[in-house]
Protein backbone atom coordinates (compact mmCIF):
# COMPACT_ATOMS: atom_id res chain seq x y z
CA UNK A 1 0.00 0.00 0.00
CA UNK A 2 0.99 3.39 -0.96
CA UNK A 3 1.62 5.76 2.37
CA UNK A 4 0.29 9.39 2.06
CA UNK A 5 2.36 12.24 3.26
CA UNK A 6 -1.47 13.41 4.51
CA UNK A 7 -4.35 10.92 6.19
CA UNK A 8 -8.08 12.24 5.93
CA UNK A 9 -9.72 11.12 9.35
CA UNK A 10 -13.20 10.90 10.73
CA UNK A 11 -13.52 10.88 14.37
CA UNK A 12 -16.11 8.71 16.17
CA UNK A 13 -17.17 9.56 19.98
CA UNK A 14 -14.79 12.41 18.91
CA UNK A 15 -15.18 13.87 23.18
CA UNK A 16 -13.10 16.93 23.32
CA UNK A 17 -10.81 15.84 19.78
CA UNK A 18 -7.47 14.63 21.48
CA UNK A 19 -7.04 13.03 18.38
CA UNK A 20 -6.75 16.44 16.61
CA UNK A 21 -4.89 18.05 18.87
CA UNK A 22 -2.81 14.89 18.44
CA UNK A 23 -2.33 14.76 15.01
CA UNK A 24 -3.71 18.17 13.52
CA UNK A 25 -0.09 19.02 13.52
CA UNK A 26 1.27 15.81 12.13
CA UNK A 27 -0.57 17.01 9.03
CA UNK A 28 -4.03 14.86 9.16
CA UNK A 29 -6.98 16.49 7.98
CA UNK A 30 -10.05 15.53 9.62
CA UNK A 31 -13.09 15.26 7.73
CA UNK A 32 -15.93 14.96 10.01
CA UNK A 33 -16.56 15.01 14.00
CA UNK A 34 -19.15 12.98 15.74
CA UNK A 35 -20.19 13.67 19.56
CA UNK A 36 -23.52 14.32 21.37
CA UNK A 37 -22.50 15.16 24.41
CA UNK A 38 -23.50 19.22 25.54
CA UNK A 39 -20.55 20.59 26.49
CA UNK A 40 -17.92 18.55 24.46
CA UNK A 41 -19.83 19.41 21.26
CA UNK A 42 -19.40 23.19 22.60
CA UNK A 43 -15.87 22.66 22.85
CA UNK A 44 -15.90 20.79 19.05
CA UNK A 45 -17.04 24.21 18.27
CA UNK A 46 -15.26 26.20 19.47
CA UNK A 47 -11.64 24.83 18.82
CA UNK A 48 -12.95 23.03 15.41
CA UNK A 49 -15.21 25.56 13.77
CA UNK A 50 -14.40 24.87 10.04
CA UNK A 51 -14.87 20.70 10.47
CA UNK A 52 -18.27 19.46 10.97
CA UNK A 53 -19.71 17.38 13.72
CA UNK A 54 -22.33 15.48 12.13
CA UNK A 55 -23.84 14.02 16.02
CA UNK A 56 -25.07 10.80 16.70
CA UNK A 57 -22.41 7.85 15.27
CA UNK A 58 -25.51 5.74 14.61
CA UNK A 59 -26.41 8.03 11.96
CA UNK A 60 -22.80 7.72 10.22
CA UNK A 61 -22.98 4.72 7.81
CA UNK A 62 -26.20 5.74 6.06
CA UNK A 63 -24.62 9.80 5.83
CA UNK A 64 -21.42 7.86 4.01
CA UNK A 65 -23.34 5.31 1.78
CA UNK A 66 -25.57 8.50 1.11
CA UNK A 67 -22.68 10.84 0.19
CA UNK A 68 -23.14 13.30 2.91
CA UNK A 69 -20.03 12.68 4.72
CA UNK A 70 -16.29 12.32 2.72
CA UNK A 71 -15.32 8.20 3.47
CA UNK A 72 -12.30 9.15 5.04
CA UNK A 73 -8.45 7.24 5.58
CA UNK A 74 -8.85 6.53 8.76
CA UNK A 75 -11.72 6.63 10.89
CA UNK A 76 -11.05 6.83 14.63
CA UNK A 77 -12.93 6.59 17.94
CA UNK A 78 -13.08 4.85 21.53
CA UNK A 79 -16.60 3.99 21.90
CA UNK A 80 -18.22 4.65 25.49
CA UNK A 81 -16.13 2.77 28.19
CA UNK A 82 -18.70 2.50 30.96
CA UNK A 83 -19.75 -0.96 29.67
CA UNK A 84 -16.59 -2.11 30.17
CA UNK A 85 -15.52 -0.59 33.85
CA UNK A 86 -15.90 -1.09 36.99
CA UNK A 87 -17.41 1.90 37.54
CA UNK A 88 -20.16 1.43 35.17
CA UNK A 89 -20.71 -2.06 36.03
CA UNK A 90 -19.06 -4.08 33.34
CA UNK A 91 -22.54 -5.37 31.52
CA UNK A 92 -20.37 -5.19 28.27
CA UNK A 93 -22.72 -5.71 25.32
CA UNK A 94 -26.03 -6.56 27.46
CA UNK A 95 -25.27 -2.36 28.14
CA UNK A 96 -26.70 -0.39 25.16
CA UNK A 97 -23.42 1.46 25.26
CA UNK A 98 -20.99 -1.74 24.80
CA UNK A 99 -23.23 -2.22 21.92
CA UNK A 100 -22.15 0.99 20.39
CA UNK A 101 -18.75 -0.70 19.64
CA UNK A 102 -20.55 -3.20 17.29
CA UNK A 103 -21.97 -0.15 15.79
CA UNK A 104 -18.53 1.38 15.36
CA UNK A 105 -18.04 -1.53 13.05
CA UNK A 106 -21.02 -1.16 11.08
CA UNK A 107 -19.27 2.63 10.06
CA UNK A 108 -16.03 0.85 9.20
CA UNK A 109 -18.06 -1.28 6.70
CA UNK A 110 -20.03 1.79 5.44
CA UNK A 111 -17.09 3.27 4.52
CA UNK A 112 -15.24 0.71 2.82
CA UNK A 113 -18.11 0.23 0.62
CA UNK A 114 -17.87 3.61 -0.52
CA UNK A 115 -14.24 3.62 -0.79
CA UNK A 116 -14.20 0.52 -2.59
CA UNK A 117 -16.34 1.92 -5.77
CA UNK A 118 -13.76 4.79 -5.68
CA UNK A 119 -10.74 2.40 -6.13
CA UNK A 120 -9.30 3.05 -2.22
CA UNK A 121 -7.98 1.00 0.12
CA UNK A 122 -10.05 -0.02 3.08
CA UNK A 123 -10.28 1.85 6.18
CA UNK A 124 -7.63 2.02 8.55
CA UNK A 125 -9.40 1.71 12.19
CA UNK A 126 -8.10 3.09 15.42
CA UNK A 127 -10.14 2.28 18.67
CA UNK A 128 -9.06 3.10 21.87
CA UNK A 129 -10.81 1.53 25.11
CA UNK A 130 -10.56 0.70 28.73
CA UNK A 131 -8.45 -2.01 29.44
CA UNK A 132 -11.46 -3.73 31.00
CA UNK A 133 -12.89 -4.61 28.06
CA UNK A 134 -10.44 -7.77 27.44
CA UNK A 135 -12.30 -8.91 30.30
CA UNK A 136 -15.67 -8.49 29.52
CA UNK A 137 -17.99 -11.31 30.23
CA UNK A 138 -19.90 -10.93 27.23
CA UNK A 139 -16.68 -11.15 24.47
CA UNK A 140 -17.64 -7.47 23.40
CA UNK A 141 -13.54 -7.49 22.54
CA UNK A 142 -13.79 -11.11 20.92
CA UNK A 143 -16.72 -10.06 18.97
CA UNK A 144 -15.23 -6.86 17.78
CA UNK A 145 -12.09 -7.94 16.37
CA UNK A 146 -13.08 -10.54 14.92
CA UNK A 147 -15.72 -8.44 13.02
CA UNK A 148 -13.00 -6.25 11.84
CA UNK A 149 -11.41 -9.33 10.64
CA UNK A 150 -14.30 -10.91 9.11
CA UNK A 151 -14.55 -13.65 11.20
CA UNK A 152 -17.25 -15.31 13.61
CA UNK A 153 -17.21 -14.20 17.05
CA UNK A 154 -13.76 -15.88 18.33
CA UNK A 155 -13.82 -16.69 21.81
CA UNK A 156 -11.07 -17.07 24.58
CA UNK A 157 -11.48 -20.20 26.43
CA UNK A 158 -10.34 -18.19 29.88
CA UNK A 159 -12.80 -15.80 29.33
CA UNK A 160 -9.65 -13.25 28.87
CA UNK A 161 -7.97 -11.32 25.85
CA UNK A 162 -3.63 -11.03 25.86
CA UNK A 163 -2.96 -7.22 26.87
CA UNK A 164 -1.14 -7.42 23.18
CA UNK A 165 -2.10 -9.30 20.48
CA UNK A 166 -2.99 -9.94 16.38
CA UNK A 167 -5.24 -11.42 14.46
CA UNK A 168 -5.54 -11.76 10.58
CA UNK A 169 -8.72 -12.83 8.75
CA UNK A 170 -10.30 -12.61 5.26
CA UNK A 171 -11.30 -9.25 5.76
CA UNK A 172 -8.52 -7.20 7.71
CA UNK A 173 -5.46 -7.38 9.45
CA UNK A 174 -5.82 -6.23 13.36
CA UNK A 175 -3.58 -5.50 16.12
CA UNK A 176 -3.87 -4.26 19.27
CA UNK A 177 -1.88 -3.72 22.88
CA UNK A 178 -2.02 -1.80 26.07
CA UNK A 179 -0.14 1.31 26.58
CA UNK A 180 0.40 3.65 29.80
CA UNK A 181 0.85 6.89 29.37
CA UNK A 182 2.97 7.06 32.36
CA UNK A 183 5.77 6.20 30.38
CA UNK A 184 4.81 8.69 27.68
CA UNK A 185 5.30 12.29 29.26
CA UNK A 186 2.22 12.00 31.92
CA UNK A 187 2.68 11.35 35.18
CA UNK A 188 -0.80 9.65 35.13
CA UNK A 189 -1.19 6.07 35.32
CA UNK A 190 -3.43 5.42 32.33
CA UNK A 191 -3.86 1.71 31.05
CA UNK A 192 -5.40 2.07 28.25
CA UNK A 193 -5.99 -0.60 24.83
CA UNK A 194 -5.16 1.10 21.69
CA UNK A 195 -6.40 -1.42 18.30
CA UNK A 196 -5.04 -0.68 14.83
CA UNK A 197 -6.57 -2.39 11.92
CA UNK A 198 -6.97 -2.03 7.92
CA UNK A 199 -6.94 -4.25 4.60
CA UNK A 200 -5.26 -7.16 4.06
CA UNK A 201 -2.15 -4.74 2.79
CA UNK A 202 -1.75 -2.70 6.19
CA UNK A 203 0.28 -4.48 8.68
CA UNK A 204 -0.80 -3.02 12.24
CA UNK A 205 1.66 -4.59 14.06
CA UNK A 206 4.12 -2.20 12.26
CA UNK A 207 2.70 0.56 13.84
CA UNK A 208 1.85 -0.54 17.36
CA UNK A 209 4.66 -2.54 18.14
CA UNK A 210 8.30 -2.32 18.38
CA UNK A 211 11.60 -3.97 18.37
CA UNK A 212 12.93 -4.47 21.22
CA UNK A 213 16.51 -3.19 21.98
CA UNK A 214 16.51 -1.99 25.59
CA UNK A 215 18.06 -5.06 27.51
CA UNK A 216 15.12 -3.83 30.35
CA UNK A 217 12.93 -1.12 30.59
CA UNK A 218 12.96 1.79 32.91
CA UNK A 219 10.41 2.23 35.87
CA UNK A 220 9.16 5.32 37.02
CA UNK A 221 11.82 8.03 38.52
CA UNK A 222 11.65 9.25 41.94
CA UNK A 223 10.86 12.75 41.32
CA UNK A 224 10.87 15.05 44.83
CA UNK A 225 7.35 14.87 46.98
CA UNK A 226 7.73 18.49 47.74
CA UNK A 227 8.76 21.54 46.17
CA UNK A 228 7.99 25.26 45.50
CA UNK A 229 6.61 26.99 42.73
CA UNK A 230 5.28 30.88 42.06
CA UNK A 231 5.65 31.64 45.33
CA UNK A 232 4.06 28.64 47.02
CA UNK A 233 4.82 25.13 48.90
CA UNK A 234 3.63 22.40 47.26
CA UNK A 235 3.48 18.77 48.48
CA UNK A 236 2.64 15.68 46.41
CA UNK A 237 1.86 11.70 47.69
CA UNK A 238 3.23 10.03 44.44
CA UNK A 239 5.19 10.92 41.97
CA UNK A 240 2.15 9.97 39.91
CA UNK A 241 -1.40 10.42 39.75
CA UNK A 242 -4.21 7.02 39.36
CA UNK A 243 -6.18 7.20 36.57
CA UNK A 244 -8.06 10.62 36.26
CA UNK A 245 -11.62 9.80 35.93
CA UNK A 246 -15.06 11.31 34.63
CA UNK A 247 -16.42 11.76 37.71
CA UNK A 248 -13.38 13.11 39.50
CA UNK A 249 -14.89 16.36 40.31
CA UNK A 250 -18.23 16.02 41.62
CA UNK A 251 -17.29 12.58 43.99
CA UNK A 252 -14.81 10.01 45.31
CA UNK A 253 -17.08 6.85 45.45
CA UNK A 254 -14.50 5.06 47.49
CA UNK A 255 -12.07 5.66 44.43
CA UNK A 256 -8.36 4.46 45.39
CA UNK A 257 -7.39 8.09 44.85
CA UNK A 258 -8.81 8.98 48.05
CA UNK A 259 -6.68 6.74 49.63
CA UNK A 260 -3.66 7.06 48.35
CA UNK A 261 -3.94 10.27 47.54
CA UNK A 262 -2.31 10.45 43.99
CA UNK A 263 -5.13 12.88 42.93
CA UNK A 264 -4.76 15.62 45.98
CA UNK A 265 -1.93 18.48 46.07
CA UNK A 266 -1.21 20.25 49.41
CA UNK A 267 -0.54 23.49 48.76
CA UNK A 268 0.55 25.68 51.45
CA UNK A 269 0.05 23.32 53.98
CA UNK A 270 -4.19 23.22 52.83
CA UNK A 271 -5.41 20.33 51.15
CA UNK A 272 -6.91 20.40 47.43
CA UNK A 273 -8.08 18.40 44.36
CA UNK A 274 -6.29 19.57 40.89
CA UNK A 275 -7.98 21.91 39.00
CA UNK A 276 -9.34 21.68 36.01
CA UNK A 277 -6.27 23.58 34.30
CA UNK A 278 -4.08 20.97 36.23
CA UNK A 279 -6.24 17.74 34.73
CA UNK A 280 -5.90 19.58 31.20
CA UNK A 281 -2.16 19.35 31.86
CA UNK A 282 -2.02 15.91 33.13
CA UNK A 283 -3.93 14.84 29.45
CA UNK A 284 -1.53 16.86 27.98
CA UNK A 285 -3.87 18.91 26.42
CA UNK A 286 -2.87 23.05 25.80
CA UNK A 287 -3.63 25.09 29.21
CA UNK A 288 -7.17 25.82 29.11
CA UNK A 289 -8.54 24.03 26.28
CA UNK A 290 -11.43 23.40 27.71
CA UNK A 291 -12.01 26.61 29.27
CA UNK A 292 -14.92 28.33 27.41
CA UNK A 293 -17.77 30.89 27.70
CA UNK A 294 -20.15 29.02 30.07
CA UNK A 295 -17.79 26.31 30.85
CA UNK A 296 -18.30 24.92 34.63
CA UNK A 297 -15.77 23.40 36.35
CA UNK A 298 -17.71 19.85 36.65
CA UNK A 299 -18.09 20.12 33.04
CA UNK A 300 -14.41 20.69 32.53
CA UNK A 301 -13.26 17.65 34.62
CA UNK A 302 -16.25 15.25 32.81
CA UNK A 303 -15.00 15.88 29.40
CA UNK A 304 -11.62 15.93 30.02
CA UNK A 305 -11.40 12.79 32.65
CA UNK A 306 -13.36 10.74 29.22
CA UNK A 307 -10.83 11.88 27.02
CA UNK A 308 -7.18 10.05 25.34
CA UNK A 309 -3.95 10.85 26.83
CA UNK A 310 -2.77 12.86 23.71
CA UNK A 311 1.03 12.04 23.84
CA UNK A 312 0.41 8.50 23.56
CA UNK A 313 -1.97 9.58 20.46
CA UNK A 314 0.80 11.65 19.02
CA UNK A 315 3.08 8.44 19.32
CA UNK A 316 0.68 6.32 17.25
CA UNK A 317 0.27 8.91 14.87
CA UNK A 318 3.48 9.55 14.33
CA UNK A 319 4.49 5.55 14.16
CA UNK A 320 1.66 5.37 11.26
CA UNK A 321 2.71 7.90 8.76
CA UNK A 322 5.96 6.37 9.11
CA UNK A 323 5.77 2.58 10.19
CA UNK A 324 8.67 0.80 11.50
CA UNK A 325 8.06 -2.19 9.36
CA UNK A 326 10.11 -4.29 11.96
CA UNK A 327 8.52 -7.31 10.76
CA UNK A 328 9.16 -7.25 6.73
CA UNK A 329 12.40 -9.53 7.57
CA UNK A 330 11.02 -11.65 10.67
CA UNK A 331 7.45 -12.73 9.86
CA UNK A 332 5.79 -13.48 13.71
CA UNK A 333 4.84 -17.39 13.31
CA UNK A 334 1.37 -17.61 13.69
CA UNK A 335 -1.26 -20.03 14.83
CA UNK A 336 -3.03 -20.86 12.22
CA UNK A 337 -7.21 -22.31 11.80
CA UNK A 338 -8.59 -22.10 8.14
CA UNK A 339 -8.72 -18.00 7.72
CA UNK A 340 -7.86 -17.13 10.37
CA UNK A 341 -4.43 -16.06 11.87
CA UNK A 342 -3.90 -15.64 15.63
CA UNK A 343 -0.86 -14.60 18.07
CA UNK A 344 -1.25 -14.10 21.75
CA UNK A 345 1.51 -11.69 22.85
CA UNK A 346 0.67 -11.33 26.64
CA UNK A 347 4.65 -11.83 27.56
CA UNK A 348 4.93 -7.93 26.56
CA UNK A 349 8.50 -9.31 24.69
CA UNK A 350 8.56 -11.76 22.29
CA UNK A 351 11.20 -13.48 20.86
CA UNK A 352 11.31 -13.58 17.32
CA UNK A 353 14.52 -15.32 16.98
CA UNK A 354 17.95 -16.11 18.85
CA UNK A 355 18.84 -12.00 17.88
CA UNK A 356 15.62 -10.41 17.60
CA UNK A 357 12.89 -9.55 20.07
CA UNK A 358 9.62 -7.69 20.06
CA UNK A 359 8.05 -5.07 22.39
CA UNK A 360 4.12 -5.40 22.71
CA UNK A 361 4.01 -4.28 26.19
CA UNK A 362 2.97 -1.22 27.94
CA UNK A 363 5.64 -0.12 27.69
CA UNK A 364 7.27 2.18 25.08
CA UNK A 365 11.18 1.60 23.59
CA UNK A 366 11.98 5.07 24.47
CA UNK A 367 10.12 6.03 27.90
CA UNK A 368 9.74 9.63 28.22
CA UNK A 369 8.81 10.63 32.03
CA UNK A 370 6.56 13.57 33.47
CA UNK A 371 6.98 15.54 36.87
CA UNK A 372 4.06 16.52 39.04
CA UNK A 373 5.64 19.98 39.23
CA UNK A 374 4.77 20.89 35.92
CA UNK A 375 1.00 19.83 36.41
CA UNK A 376 0.49 22.12 39.55
CA UNK A 377 -0.61 25.93 39.55
CA UNK A 378 -0.41 27.97 42.09
CA UNK A 379 -3.98 29.75 40.88
CA UNK A 380 -6.08 26.69 41.98
CA UNK A 381 -9.96 28.33 43.02
CA UNK A 382 -10.91 28.11 46.75
CA UNK A 383 -13.81 26.19 46.07
CA UNK A 384 -11.19 22.88 45.22
CA UNK A 385 -9.82 23.06 48.37
CA UNK A 386 -10.86 20.44 50.82
CA UNK A 387 -12.45 21.27 53.92
CA UNK A 388 -12.57 20.15 57.81
CA UNK A 389 -15.62 18.24 57.65
CA UNK A 390 -14.27 16.65 54.33
CA UNK A 391 -10.77 15.60 55.75
CA UNK A 392 -12.79 14.35 58.86
CA UNK A 393 -15.32 12.60 55.83
CA UNK A 394 -12.05 10.79 54.36
CA UNK A 395 -10.69 9.75 57.28
CA UNK A 396 -13.71 7.77 58.77
CA UNK A 397 -14.68 6.11 55.88
CA UNK A 398 -11.39 4.94 55.17
CA UNK A 399 -11.30 3.71 58.90
CA UNK A 400 -14.97 2.04 59.09
CA UNK A 401 -13.67 0.31 55.63
CA UNK A 402 -10.38 -0.77 57.37
CA UNK A 403 -8.58 0.97 54.00
CA UNK A 404 -5.03 1.64 54.23
CA UNK A 405 -3.99 5.58 53.58
CA UNK A 406 -1.04 7.04 52.74
CA UNK A 407 0.95 8.00 56.07
CA UNK A 408 1.17 11.83 55.11
CA UNK A 409 -1.62 12.10 53.82
CA UNK A 410 -3.24 10.55 57.01
CA UNK A 411 -1.38 12.52 59.02
CA UNK A 412 -2.57 15.57 56.65
CA UNK A 413 -6.15 14.92 57.09
CA UNK A 414 -6.08 14.60 60.81
CA UNK A 415 -4.70 18.14 61.08
CA UNK A 416 -6.86 19.96 58.68
CA UNK A 417 -10.11 17.67 60.45
CA UNK A 418 -9.37 19.10 63.80
CA UNK A 419 -9.71 22.56 62.73
CA UNK A 420 -13.67 21.55 62.77
CA UNK A 421 -16.03 23.64 64.88
CA UNK A 422 -19.01 22.51 66.84
CA UNK A 423 -21.16 23.67 63.93
CA UNK A 424 -19.33 21.66 61.45
CA UNK A 425 -19.74 18.62 63.63
CA UNK A 426 -23.23 18.83 63.75
CA UNK A 427 -23.77 19.47 59.97
CA UNK A 428 -21.04 16.10 59.30
CA UNK A 429 -23.72 14.09 61.57
CA UNK A 430 -26.44 15.38 59.62
CA UNK A 431 -24.92 14.58 56.41
CA UNK A 432 -24.18 11.24 57.57
CA UNK A 433 -27.77 10.32 58.51
CA UNK A 434 -28.89 11.08 54.64
CA UNK A 435 -25.61 8.91 53.75
CA UNK A 436 -23.39 11.64 52.21
CA UNK A 437 -19.67 12.79 52.85
CA UNK A 438 -18.87 16.38 51.76
CA UNK A 439 -15.70 17.21 50.40
CA UNK A 440 -15.86 20.93 51.05
CA UNK A 441 -17.42 21.53 47.50
CA UNK A 442 -21.81 21.72 47.80
CA UNK A 443 -21.71 18.97 45.42
CA UNK A 444 -18.73 16.79 46.43
CA UNK A 445 -19.82 13.44 47.88
CA UNK A 446 -17.64 10.53 48.94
Amino acid sequence: MVRKKKYTVGSVCSGIEAASVAWKPLGYKFEWLSEIADFPSKVLNHKYPDVKNIGDMVEIPNKIRNGEIVAPDIICGGTPCQAYSYAGWKNGLNDNRGNLTLKFVDIIEANDEVRAKAGLSKTIVFWENVEGVLTDKTNAFGCFISSLAGLPAVMKNNGRWPAAGMLRGPERNVAWRVLDAKYFGLPQQRRRLYVMAGGKDFQPENVLFEEHKNKSLPEFPDYPLTFQKDGHFFEIFRGYTDCLYSSYGTKWNGNAAANNGSLFVVQDDRLRRLSPLECERLMGFPDNYTQITGARRTNRYQATGNSWAVPVIKWLGKRLMNPACILSQNPIPMKSDNDMEYHDFSKGIIQLNSTEWLNCSSKPEKCIFGDMSEIVSADAPKEIYISPVGCYGILRRSRERNLAVNERLEIILDRIAREMSVDDIEKYSLRQQRGKYSLGGKKSEL
